[in-house]
């Protein structure tokens, strides 16, 4: 990758690239990086439910979610996903905005399209739901902790997030 990645609004074209790129992530993520073991017919379901093309699909044409790529050399590198908060906490409502997933593929890890992705998710998420922005992200990830703590995301909360009948434990982060 020589070219300078560019981050731009994920358009209805993108849905199969970004289908690719977030089961990409996510396996890089989880299973090669935190060598989750997840029973296998559970990861199957969860990421034909969470990352198949219909699915992206119908999140590009959802006018309350929103969704952001970094891209370089015309491939799709990392991805930005946000809309209604949704996460299990008393706090939180659907007037809430929340940050969904950030990826990046470990190829572009370093080129600072993390930040620039989460500048304009937050950016959106300012205008479209103000007020606190939530997120949750698996306990076992203390970099993406760190990360999320130094853009004034604080801890408030935990959770169980299910992959098929699989359980992970997550924390519920919000920023004011």
């Amino acid at each position: 990758m020589t070219a300078p990645a560019i981050v731009r609004l994920a358009t209805p074209q993108d849905a199969a690239p970004l289908a690719a790129l977030k089961l990409t992530a996510f396996r890089e993520t989880f299973l090669d990086g935190f060598g989750v073991p997840y029973p296998p017919a559970d990861l199957a379901r969860f990421e034909a439910d969470s990352y198949g093309e219909a699915r992206v699909a119908a999140e590009l044409s959802d006018p309350s979610h929103m969704t952001w790529v970094a891209e370089a050399d015309n491939r799709l590198l990392a991805y930005a996903h946000v809309g209604p908060c949704k996460l299990p906490h008393a706090e939180a409502s659907a007037d809430q905005g929340e940050l969904y997933q950030l990826y990046a593929l470990n190829a572009a890890q370093g080129r600072g399209v993390g930040r620039s992705l989460m500048d304009a998710a937050l950016a959106w998420l300012a205008d479209a739901y103000p007020g606190p922005v939530w997120l949750g992200v698996w306990s076992g990830n203390a970099r993406a902790q760190a990360v999320y703590a130094k853009r004034g995301f604080v801890k408030v909360g935990e959770y169980g997030f299910p992959v098929g009948d699989w359980t992970d434990h997550e924390y519920i982060y919000r920023r004011p």
